[in-house]
């Protein structure tokens, strides 16, 4: 007579699938927005987790109308979790020593010019050499969160907000403040910061509606960084629009000295300005979620970036 397998016993040791599963839900505080970016179905979901409390025998998440909140064991289990798992990356990577062993999926994020300029152009190479790699690349300016959208690193050019992830500095940009030769034409050439009260500044703003603060520029007595208001035509949220706005005349931009700055301003395209009043050097930086020990995976690629940008 044949009998259905008993439920495991709550001493059973949990699956890492599971672990993993329950991790998205409490990092995304979802069982839908977990599911979607596990490309499961729910009801996948839902059984794990319940699986796993099974197993450990304890309630782990909270689940309310609107969210899902770790429970007090659960804040100590999905410590632990992640310390487990980081661990079993870490064992997996120790057969994977040659660049052809190290495989799988690299999800990153990096600004639009970024990805084209740098990135994109060198990556053909870095696949070659790990050829069991599979990336995929996001190349917008907006400020992810590695965590919630499920992505393994993010390179961020600018002054940093996020204090949970693991940041790498990798390099800096010098910075330049640009005008079209057009504009200078039609309304002159500011030289002091009083001149720029007559004048129109391109705003940034990577979320639109946000106040713009305005041009940036250090104090050439302190070196401290100040913000000066000034006025606007035009507000746009990524890079190509930003570069676009000023060739088309609508006003200054601050931008990195990048190879396609310097190729228009030894067209004579483009004109520098206030070389007194640039802004301070923009840091660039690699940003990651805490591992106990980052994936290899990840490091050969946060390795490479660094490399491109020495």
């Amino acid at each position: 007579m044949l009998f259905p397998p008993a439920e495991p016993p709550a001493t059973a040791t949990p699956a890492p699938q599971d672990l993993r599963i329950f991790l998205r839900v409490a990092d995304l505080a979802s069982f839908t927005a977990a599911a979607q970016q596990l490309g499961l179905p729910r009801a996948t979901v839902s059984t794990a987790v319940q699986r796993l409390e099974n197993r450990v025998g304890a309630r782990l998440l909270q689940r309310t109308t609107r969210r899902v909140v770790l429970t007090p064991d659960g804040e100590a289990f999905a410590q632990r979790s992640r310390e487990v798992l980081a661990d079993l990356d870490e064992l997996g990577a120790l057969f994977q020593a040659q660049p052809a062993q190290i495989a799988g999926r690299l999800r990153v994020d990096m600004p639009l010019a970024t990805a084209r300029e740098l990135v994109l152009p060198r990556l053909p190479a870095f696949l070659d050499r790990y050829p069991g790699l599979t990336v995929e690349l996001g190349s917008t300016d907006r400020r992810v969160d590695p965590v919630r959208e499920g992505y393994d690193a993010v390179v961020r050019v600018g002054p940093l907000a996020t204090e949970h992830l693991v940041a790498r500095r990798i390099a800096r940009y010098e910075m330049v403040n640009l005008v079209s030769a057009g504009y200078v034409r039609r309304h002159g050439m500011p030289r002091t910061l009083d001149d720029l009260a007559g004048h129109r500044l391109v705003h940034y703003q990577p979320n639109l509606g946000e106040r713009a603060v305005g041009v940036e520029y250090r104090d050439p007595a302190t070196g401290e960084t100040r913000f000066a208001e000034m006025a606007g035509s035009v507000t746009v949220n990524n890079s190509d629009a930003y570069m676009a706005a000023c060739h088309a005349g609508l006003g200054i931009v601050q931008v990195p000295l990048s190879a396609p700055a310097r190729a228009a301003l030894a067209s004579g395209e483009l004109v520098a300005l206030l070389d007194a009043l640039r802004p301070a050097p923009m840091p660039v930086t690699v940003l990651y979620p805490h591992h106990r020990h980052l994936p290899r995976r990840v490091r050969v690629f946060i390795d490479w970036i660094a490399e491109i940008f020495r």
